[in-house]
């Protein structure tokens, strides 16, 4: 359970994590050398996931999962293109949007930045609305 939210310039994140129905805080949101990555899903597979994007980058070392236990991934370059990962892929899919949102609580997140909210009050309202979204709230800029 998450919500990310891009808005052209401000990455944000919830914080809540989740395991066997209990609630911690984490950290959704890193800088690594050409952008920001933020991750949803398996906490396991966004570490390994973190561990690719400070490397080269091979295709071939990329740390294939499911679905189910995989993480997912968006990340933003320095040209603030939106770049969104799946779980089994090394190959990503550019979004071509001013703005952006993932997981959970992304319907809210959108609709609130539709609305000329920027990213991290995009997050304050799906945490406000989606029961999976928590903990407080990271930012990045880029």
């Amino acid at each position: 359970m998450t919500v990310i939210a891009w808005d052209g310039r401000t990455l944000a994140a919830d914080k809540r994590g989740t395991v066997a129905g209990m609630a911690y805080p984490v950290t959704k949101l890193h800088r690594v050398r050409d952008g920001l990555v933020a991750f949803s899903g398996g906490g396991a597979h966004a570490a390994e996931l973190l561990h690719w994007f400070n490397g080269e980058r091979d295709p071939a070392s990329y740390p294939r999962r499911g679905d189910d236990d995989g993480a997912g991934t968006l990340y933003i370059d320095l040209d603030r293109r939106i770049f969104m990962y799946a779980a089994a892929s090394p190959f990503p899919e550019l979004i071509e949007a001013p703005f952006f949102a993932r997981g959970a609580g992304r319907d809210y997140a959108m609709a609130a930045m539709h609305l000329g909210c920027d990213a991290r009050r995009a997050v304050e309202v799906a945490c406000a609305f989606d029961i999976g979204c928590g903990n407080g709230i990271d930012v990045m800029e880029l």
